[in-house]
């Protein structure tokens, strides 16, 4: 992803205010009013790039890598807590049984997730961007855009295992418990399948047409992918044991992450362009656009907290201009649930 967003700074009150009364207008417009809403918000002083926020929802904590350390912050009030310093990465992932966090950072970062202390750093090539933690083989995927396109990682000791050709650019991914790993190849159009046994690509999954997938979630039950792509904006729900297109719907513009909630049959996608769309599951073959929740400009990744069934998206202000009055680059936390 790599991409430092720049907003215009917005005093928090008029933004919550204003947001409840750009989304009542939209939903009227263009897709029936839903229940979900902003219900929670922060906005903390800083400065520096985001890209991936990261809940660990059985820790209660909440991650967001930006300006060469690791934030956290409390996930059920938002109040910040202690950072990781000297963290350049870009995402998050935690295992709860091993205690372990990691940042997708060059060397990557591993951490201890109750005191927060930098148990040791993990040199890798490429340049790392997205990070996933896949429960049953109790490894980390570091993804990157450059060779080698997956580094993986072992929680319990910080071993590199080793590495994975993806064929592409990688952007999100998701595992299904099952043996297989989803990545969304974002300069291919489209999904690789990789085998965790032999970490070797079996597939790929074409899009039909629709390019640049940077989100991604999987309904692990019934089997369902639902990849989020840019161009055109668009969900595109795929069998994940084949690869065969179910269905396709649009979406808002320059989404940047997804996911799906088990708990509620809900995908979601969010967008740079303040908007985060809601996909209902009505069975393995039946989808429909559930609720088009506004945001904020540039909230483009979300996360999940399982404990709550809510939605937590970051963006972050504009820099004033030089000469200007003020300094940094508010970070914005926006908490979505009903």
């Amino acid at each position: 992803m790599n991409i430092f967003l720049r907003f215009p700074r917005i005093p928090l009150a008029l933004f919550v205010a204003g947001t409840g009364l750009l989304a009542s207008r939209c939903d009227a417009q263009t897709t029936p009013a839903g229940p979900y809403k902003i219900v929670n918000s922060a906005q903390v002083p800083g400065s520096g790039g985001i890209d991936y926020v990261y809940a660990d929802s059985a820790g209660r904590r909440l991650y967001v890598p930006r300006g060469g350390e690791v934030l956290t912050f409390d996930l059920d009030t938002l109040k910040q807590s202690q950072s990781i310093p000297n963290t350049e990465g870009h995402g998050v992932a935690v295992d709860a049984k091993s205690h372990h966090g990691f940042a997708s950072s060059n060397p990557v970062a591993m951490w201890d997730t109750t005191t927060l202390a930098m148990v040791r750093t993990i040199p890798v090539q490429g340049d790392p961007d997205g990070i996933l933690f896949d429960l049953e083989t109790e490894r980390v995927f570091v993804f990157s855009h450059a060779a080698p396109n997956a580094t993986v990682i072992d929680v319990k000791d910080g071993s590199v295992v080793g590495t994975i050709d993806l064929g592409g650019a990688p952007e999100q991914a998701a595992s299904d418990g099952r043996g297989h790993l989803y990545v969304d190849i974002k300069d291919k159009g489209n999904v690789a399948v990789v085998d965790l046994k032999t970490l070797k690509v079996t597939a790929h999954y074409d899009l039909g047409g629709k390019n640049s997938p940077a989100g991604l979630g999987l309904d692990r039950k019934n089997r369902v992918l639902f990849a989020f792509c840019r161009e055109p904006a668009t969900a595109v729900m795929l069998n994940a044991d084949d690869g065969k297109i179910l269905a396709t719907l649009p979406i808002g513009s320059k989404t940047d992450g997804g996911l799906f909630n088990p708990a509620t049959m809900e995908a979601f996608s969010s967008q740079r362009d303040g908007t985060l769309t809601v996909i209902r599951e009505n069975s393995p073959t039946s989808f429909e656009v559930e609720q088009t929740v506004q945001t904020m400009s540039g909230a483009k990744t979300c996360t999940l907290d399982a404990k709550t069934n809510q939605i937590i998206l970051i963006a972050a202000e504009k820099a004033p201009a030089a000469g200007s009055p003020g300094s940094g680059t508010p970070l914005h936390i926006l908490v979505v649930g009903k």
